[in-house]
């Protein structure tokens, strides 16, 4: 077999290897727009040679990942923390990289980390392409909320509504500033049938999966975030306990504690933006309909900030939802917050 350590770049990419058969061992580099990396690869293919690939975790690889499959070559994609973690020397080169690579693979002590299938990576296509629509439409919005307040008029939602936009198309701007209108109006009536088109096609996705039904029982979860959730994760078994959740979302406060003093600073962020964001906006949302919810982020807001609150009840969320999959139980009063668990409602808090 053929090790190969990969340090990938999205034009080229410097590899590292070694036969274990015979022992022999180089490095070499490899463009990718003439063709050369491919070649290389395929020519492995034809000699006979069974090849395992290892490389940093890192965007732009996609064709080179479907190449590797195509040719039944193995491939493991590494955690690039731990991976650095593990650079003894402050030397860090392409070529180095690539041994380095290598070694951990010989030593079998690479930082293998999941990786999701193809039909996973598409659907979450969908969700960024949404997400990205919604923040341009939001974008748009905000613009011609603008060109409306520079003219004494606050109308906020009633502006998107019928009367509200017949109101602000007659207002009487200059030239550039009806322009400006006018195109404005006429992006944001191409954005919305295209958004609710993608809504539409999430909730068909929702619906295949009784795991994200299961979730979408909890107050304030929809499909869009119980998809995002059950496709981000991947498979509750990779987690053994739920605090590990918030941790691999990036919703847990960094840290750099020494000599017996803590100190916590803002959160990680080190998971995905998407699920962090949708995560906050569904636990918003579960404060707005739900006592229970809305008792315990105004108890945070009071004691700290509303943006920490905001934070702990999405990280919170996140921990419920995975008790949820994992224990394949739909929502229920038995999961609340406190002693007060299970109990009857007392009235108090938004219905």
């Amino acid at each position: 077999m053929m090790i190969i350590g990969v340090d990938y770049h999205p034009s080229f990419q410097t590899i590292a290897f070694l036969m274990e058969e015979t022992g022999e061992c180089g490095e070499q580099e490899l463009k990718h727009s003439d063709g050369q990396a491919e070649k290389f690869y395929r020519d492995l293919k034809q000699r006979g040679i069974s090849v395992r690939v290892g490389m940093e975790a890192t965007g732009y690889s996609r064709w080179f990942e479907r190449l590797l499959a195509e040719l039944g070559f193995e491939l493991w994609i590494g955690d690039p923390a731990e991976i650095k973690a593990k650079r003894v020397k402050k030397q860090k080169y392409d070529r180095n990289d690539a041994r380095l690579l290598r070694r951990l693979m010989l030593e079998n002590n690479f930082p293998q980390i999941w990786v999701p299938g193809p039909e996973n990576r598409d659907l979450r296509q969908l969700l960024w392409h949404r997400h990205r629509l919604v923040q341009m439409r939001t974008r748009i919005m905000n613009q011609l909320q603008a060109l409306a307040m520079n003219e004494g008029y606050r109308w906020k939602k009633k502006l998107f509504r019928e009367q509200g936009r017949a109101q602000l198309e007659k207002l009487t701007l200059a030239p550039w500033a009806s322009r400006r209108r006018r195109e404005l109006l006429e992006l944001l009536d191409r954005m919305n049938p295209t958004i609710e088109e993608l809504t539409a096609a999430v909730e068909r996705e929702a619906r295949k999966r009784p795991e994200v039904l299961r979730l979408m029982t909890h107050p304030g979860v929809g499909p869009l975030t119980a998809l995002a959730f059950v496709l981000i994760i991947g498979t509750w078994e990779r987690f053994p306990r739920g605090k590990q959740i918030g941790t691999y979302v990036g919703m847990i406060p960094s840290e750099d504690s020494s000599a017996g003093k803590q100190r916590l600073g803002h959160i990680s962020k080190q998971g995905n933006s998407l699920l962090r964001f949708l995560l906050v906006e569904a636990a918003q949302a579960a404060a707005r309909v739900h006592p229970d919810w809305r008792r315990r982020y105004i108890h945070l807001a009071m004691r700290r900030h509303k943006s920490i609150a905001k934070v702990a009840m999405g990280r919170r969320l996140a921990i419920r939802l995975y008790w949820m999959w994992r224990n394949g139980c739909e929502y229920s009063r038995s999961l609340e917050f406190g002693s007060y668990a299970g109990q009857l409602e007392t009235g108090h808090g938004v219905k």
